[in-house]
């Protein structure tokens, strides 16, 4: 089976063409990604370490990564590929792979770390796409993953809001690239923004806004809201997983020692290949 969705690479590569996070805020920018590597042993590493991000996209998390790093490989299907090059020309340890997590462009057990974010549920096969990064791993290599979440930790009323959210999704992802992103936008200034900035208003009255619609993006920029409303309702193939899902796919793909962040985005996972 090719375990990639044609529809989904190109509308990814038309997203991040539009949002090529430019003008993305470093400030958010930094806040965002010490969120997602929250769990991540960089004490662990190499002084020599190579990794790869899997579904790099226009460089954003590669651009806090390769700093730290000795080499950093980075892999995407996509058109975005051509953005990632370009947003992260000063690093001179950067190499380019426009590949799928099946093509597995690095030698089995040769990367020291490895992460994907954001980026395995929208394959057809999320485990087996889970297990074909594992394998580019040396053992005891940590993997970071987040993968959509399947609001196992939310109340009813907030999954069954969900399910209308996404049958909106499944209209929106079917319209031409440039109504498809003035819907988007739509969204993101009738719905992100007033539920964003509610959750702000309320979190500074001293309100729990945990399960406040869209609270995660209390304190994000517009341009965030752009960003994510057009990833979230214009991607043609979106699948969500449970923490105990999430756990089981992380084990059968080879890894163990495997921690949850406790905080949102939900659910980053890291593990270590057993």
């Amino acid at each position: 089976m090719i375990n990639v969705d044609k529809r989904t690479v190109e509308s990814f590569g038309d997203e991040w063409r539009r949002f090529d996070q430019s003008n993305l805020p470093e400030e958010e920018a930094l806040k965002v990604f010490n969120e997602y590597f929250s769990v991540f042993p960089w004490e662990e590493l190499p002084p020599d370490a190579t990794g790869f991000d899997m579904g790099c996209g226009t460089g954003r998390w590669a651009r806090f990564v390769a700093p730290r790093v000795a080499h950093l490989h980075c892999i995407d299907p996509s058109l975005a590929l051509d953005q990632a090059r370009s947003n992260l020309s000063e690093f001179g340890n950067v190499s380019y792979h426009r590949a799928t997590s099946q093509d597995r462009p690095l030698p089995r057990e040769s990367q020291d770390f490895g992460y994907s974010l954001g980026v395995l549920h929208h394959i057809p096969d999320t485990a087996q796409a889970l297990a074909d990064c594992v394998s580019m791993l040396k053992p005891g290599a940590p993997f970071l993953v987040y993968l959509y979440y399947a609001f196992d930790n939310r109340p009813i009323w907030f999954r069954a809001l969900w399910r209308l959210s996404d049958a909106l999704r499944r209209a929106i992802c079917r319209l031409p690239s440039s109504v498809k992103g003035v819907a988007t936008d739509v969204i993101a200034a009738l719905v992100y923004l007033p539920l964003a900035r509610t959750a702000r208003f309320l979190s500074a009255a001293g309100i729990n806004v945990d399960s406040f619609p869209l609270s995660y993006y209390r304190d994000h920029s517009f341009y965030t809201l752009r960003t994510d409303s057009r990833d979230r309702f214009g991607t043609p193939l979106e699948r969500r997983f449970s923490r105990a899902e999430i756990l089981r796919m992380m084990r059968g793909a080879g890894l163990a020692n495997i921690s949850f962040s406790d905080r949102a985005p939900y659910w980053c996972a890291m593990g270590r290949k057993a």
